[in-house]
């Protein structure tokens, strides 16, 4: 979908009536006004200077100003953030602040660039659902990890509501790194698919501390995408979200 819209170009002396700036207008008739009434009384015009107060001062058409505009095609401003985040029992309120910190600043850009935009949340252990942000944040479930549960449901909420011709899709991953090994194949699959259908599609991997020196994680793993919208990013502290998100945004190909 498309919408067009009109961009001011500055000012002209021709133009249709609905493009007429009045305000400027009516200046320009008062300066010609008082011009008039100076130049007549250096001429000693005392006709033009006795003239009552009240009396009509036409326009003239040189005191016309129009509005210079341009209309512009550009795509219609619908976007949504789809949210994933692991929220087994390893997933501790410090990898949570970490994670909203990161999904917050995500969101207001979005918001930023686009006219109309939502927010999914989606959690997941070994299974995954859509959930409010309360429970996305504040809630913990127990069990193992099974990642692409999370983008499977994705895949399924954007085919159901979110259909990539009308909207612009962000969508951002946030865990651990943990994962049942049997899951990774297809979690690299799920994580292709969602490349195919987002503007731009993330993982985060939230190890404060320094962890990830002593465990292989699923940064190794996302080494295999070699989608040009897909990033991974890996946040140990507070100091590492913005630069993170930076590296994330670096590589959204659309510009409103």
């Amino acid at each position: 979908l498309s919408e067009r819209v009109s961009r001011r170009l500055g000012y002209r002396k021709q133009g249709i009536r609905a493009h007429l700036d009045r305000k400027r207008t009516a200046r320009n008739r008062i300066r010609r006004q008082i011009a008039s009434t100076r130049a007549a009384a250096l001429e000693g015009d005392r006709a033009a200077l006795e003239r009552p107060q009240g009396q009509r001062f036409p326009f003239y058409k040189e005191d016309l100003t129009y509005r210079r505009l341009r209309l512009d095609t550009r795509e219609e401003s619908n976007a949504v953030v789809v949210c994933i985040m692991d929220t087994s029992g390893s997933m501790d309120r410090m990898k949570k602040y970490l994670a909203r910190s990161f999904f917050f600043l995500l969101y207001q850009f979005v918001c930023t660039k686009y006219q109309n935009t939502e927010i999914v949340f989606i959690g997941h252990h070994s299974q995954a659902k859509e959930v409010t942000e309360d429970e996305f944040f504040h809630r913990g479930e127990s069990g193992g990890t099974m990642i692409s549960s999370g983008y499977l449901k994705a895949l399924e909420i954007v085919t159901e509501r979110y259909h990539p011709s009308h909207w612009n899709i962000y969508a951002f991953h946030c865990s651990d790194g943990d994962n049942f090994t049997s899951d990774n194949e297809a979690t690299v699959k799920a994580a292709t698919e969602l490349c195919e259908i987002c503007n731009l599609f993330g993982y985060g991997e939230i190890k404060p501390m320094g962890h990830h020196f002593y465990e292989s994680t699923m940064m190794d793993i996302f080494e295999k995408m070699d989608a040009d919208n897909f990033q991974s990013v890996l946040i140990e502290s507070r100091e590492d979200i913005w630069p993170a998100f930076r590296s994330f945004m670096s590589k959204d190909p659309v510009e409103v």
